[in-house]
Parts: structure tokens; sequence; C-alpha cells
């Protein structure tokens, strides 16, 4: 199924006629004859959409809407109202109430699937917000603000400036957010000079018969626009180019000559559904921060570097080429801890981190092993370069004091480094490992402070 969807109204014949058109289109369809019913299925399912009547018997859609929106449960859903047609206050009601959508009676059924398309995408969202949200606190994770105090940007691109300015005239005092207005032959410029906005509200006939549409692919095209709120003004001759554009990925439509209460409503949800988006990635970046990072030192993990060492190799030997794999052991680490505290030796760490990074290429792979070892690997790298780059890491940590200790006594550490040479008919990762480690151990037995290539490693 395409997804599920819950529709609720008191008159037994339109939610029939209303299930028999979404399930054409392989929607999951559930029913409620009243308001109460719809509430308790909503929570009980958690559709991915809810379309309710203005008129549910017990109740309002509005009504219904509303509770739907107060209730965490279910306040992700994505809600439509069908309202009756040339009643603009029941759209504004509508929309007031919360609902992302509202429906005209009689419902067309090209405009009603492209509506439903376009809500099922913004409930992908929501939903995966939630679900990382919740996935994030119990792993104990803090939760990001829900909350937006950050004004948005909004650019108007009208068929003329003359259109815009009266949109931006609609607005004042009911949007906060910085409104400026775009001409259409001139927004991809802009936008390549770093004048990106969050929302885009463009005219279907913007820069001719087919420039509004096309402007919309040239978003969706662009990393910088992809994730932007897209709002298409049409009037009745443009309504095909219209429900084209919601399958373009516009997120919303607003008929030319509307309401400007309706327009700063429906703008409001825009924005709201795309700084949501926005926390997604944010919450997705911070996810795999804190899952590839190691929380002290600010590098890479074990858990990410295995993973990666195996595509460094695969790559190694595909086109030929040698890696060196160096695995690196702070000497006498328990010795600082012992003497001077754990927090001198964190700091230790930290600046012993700071170091290798500092003398690493950014291609090189520099991780946090585990406790006071490293690993470092470096593609494209001979026997004689990784052997130099070595010995500098080594005179690199040694050169001054790595801390400070609570006593003032300034705290000078060395390294021991085993080194392993990998690529094209070499060793698999786990050999190559070992043999660093047998290198790093002898290293060490051999006095520390040194660099020792590993037996088979040449």
């Amino acid at each position: 199924m395409a997804g599920r969807i819950l529709i609720a109204d008191n008159v037994p014949t339109n939610r029939i006629i209303l299930k028999v058109k979404l399930s054409s289109a392989f929607y999951d369809v559930t029913q409620a004859p009243t308001g109460q019913e719809a509430l308790k299925l909503a929570r009980e399912t958690r559709p991915n959409l809810i379309i309710l009547d203005g008129d549910l018997g017990d109740m309002s859609g509005y009504d219904a809407c509303a509770t739907l929106k107060a209730d965490p449960l279910t306040a992700h859903i994505p809600v439509a109202i069908i309202t009756p047609a040339q009643k603009p206050e029941a759209k504004i009601a509508a929309l007031k109430a919360g609902a992302d959508e509202f429906l005209s009676k009689p419902l067309d059924e090209l405009t009603l699937t492209a509506r439903v398309r376009a809500l099922m995408r913004a409930s992908a969202t929501s939903e995966e917000l939630r679900r990382r949200n919740e996935t994030a606190h119990a792993l104990g994770f803090s939760e990001a603000a829900s909350h937006y105090a950050t004004p948005g940007k909004i650019a108007l691109i009208g068929s003329t400036s003359e259109e815009a300015m009266t949109w931006r005239a609609g607005l004042k005092g009911m949007v906060h957010d910085e409104i400026a207005i775009e001409r259409a032959d001139h927004l991809l410029e802009s936008i390549y000079h770093g004048k990106v906005a969050d929302l885009y509200v463009i005219s279907a006939q913007a820069g001719g018969s087919s420039e509004g549409l096309r402007l919309i692919s040239d978003l969706r095209a662009r990393e910088t626009t992809r994730s932007a709120g897209i709002v298409v003004v049409h009037g009745p001759q443009d309504r095909r180019e219209a429900l084209m554009a919601l399958d373009l990925g516009a997120n919303d439509l607003i008929t030319r000559g509307a309401d400007p209460e309706e327009m700063a409503l429906r703008l409001r949800t825009q924005m709201r559904r795309k700084k949501e988006a926005d926390l997604l990635k944010m919450t997705l970046d911070e996810g795999l921060r804190m899952a590839t990072r190691d929380k002290l030192t600010g590098l890479y993990n074990r858990h990410y570097a295995m993973p990666h060492l195996a595509k460094l190799a695969r790559d190694a030997r595909d086109n030929h080429q040698h890696f060196a794999v160096m695995l690196l052991d702070i000497d006498k680490f328990k010795t600082v801890n012992d003497t001077y505290g754990h927090a001198t030796g964190d700091a230790v760490l930290i600046d012993v981190a700071k170091r290798l990074s500092d003398s690493l290429r950014s291609m090189d792979l520099l991780a946090r092993f585990g406790g006071e070892e490293f690993l470092v690997c470096m593609p494209m790298t001979t026997l004689m370069e990784a052997r130099a780059v070595a010995e500098r890491l080594r005179a690199t940590i040694c050169a001054r004091p790595a801390a400070v200790a609570p006593d003032g006594t300034p705290v000078t550490v060395s390294a021991s480094i085993g080194l392993a040479m990998g690529g094209a008919g070499q060793h698999d990762i786990d050999t190559l490992l070992e043999i660093a480690d047998r290198a790093l151990y002898a290293a060490k037995a051999e006095g520390r402070n040194q660099v020792t290539l590993g037996s088979h490693a040449a």
C-alpha cells in the first residue's frame, strides 16, 4: 500500500465515495463515522494522513482537528478538512484549527490525489523526525528543541513585481519572517550568490507559461534549496500546471486572489514543516556524529574506523595503490593518570589528538582506537613516505609538554608507533592490524618512543 489514510464523515455515502477514490490509488483506507471514533482510531492506528469532513455529527471537523494537533501521539499526522465550496470562512477556520490542508467540495479526483501525495511526503518527514527523537530519547541523548525562535526567510516570485508587492503588503503583520521579492529570471543567480530562502512563493505564470514549473525543478535539484518549502500561486486557468507542480515537488498551492490570511496561515504551516525538515537533518547529523566520533577528542572512533579502513583497502586494491596503517600508543600513559589525575590524562589525549590531526592530510584517516591508542591510515602512500610521516608524528608528540598538571608541572609524553603497509595483493585488514599491533609492541619492548616497521609490511 502507498500509505494509511483515516477518513471521517458522518454521511456513509461520502465515506464510501472517498474510500473508492483513494483505494483506487492503492491507499489503505480506514473509516470513522464520528469525531470520537476518528480520534480513537487515530491514536490506535497512527495513519499517515487524516481527512475530516467539516461536520462529523458529534463534533465539527475543526474541533476534531484541534484535538488531534493537541495530542502528542497524533500531532505529527497531517490533517485535511473537507470544506463547503464558496465559503472562504470555512477554509480559514480549517487552517486556524491546525489543518495542513483543506479540500473543497465537490472533490475532484485529480486534485484530491495530487494533494494527498503532497501530504504523504510531509507525513514521511514528520514521522521520521518523531521516530528519531524517540530513538535519541531512548538512548539518553538530549532532544533537540521543538520550537523555532529564529525567523525564516520567504522569497516572493510573482508573475510581475506588482503582484509580488501585493502579496507582501497582504502578509504584513501576519507573518514575522523576513520577506524578499525576487525576479524569476534572477532567482537562480541570487541562490548562487548565497541568497537562499526557507520558502519560495512562486506564481505559476512567473517568467512565462512554463517558467514556474522549471523553477520548481531547479530548486529541488540544488543542494542548498532541496529542502526549501515551495508554494505555487495559480489561477483557474493554471489548474493542470498547478497539479503538475505538486508532483514536481511543490509543497502547497494557493489560488490567486485568495484571502491574505489564508496565504499567511499556509506559509506558517510550510515554515513549520521546513524547520522540522531542518531539525531532522540536524538530529541525523548529530546522531551520526555521536555514533562515529570519540566524545573526548572529537576524532573518529573504532566503530567508524573499521568499515572506513575496509573501504580504503578495497579502493587501494582496485586501483593498484599502496596505503599505510599505523597504530600509535602513548607511552606510560597509566603513569600520567596515576601521578597527575585523569583530568590531566584527558588533557594529554586531547592535545595529542590535535597534534596528530594537524600533522596529517585531510584525506588521511585518524581515529582514537581505544584508551591511549590511535589509528592512522594514509591512502596512496609509499613505505618511504609512511616511515617519514610516522617519525614526524612521533617527534611532534614529544616536542613540547602536552598538558600542565594541577600543581603546575609540565607533562611531556612520548609515543610508540607500529607501521604496516597494505595495497594490491597485500594482507587483509585484520592481518594488517595484527602486523601493526605486533610492531607497536616491538617498539615498546625496544625502549618506546620509536617507530617499528611490521615484519611483513614491506
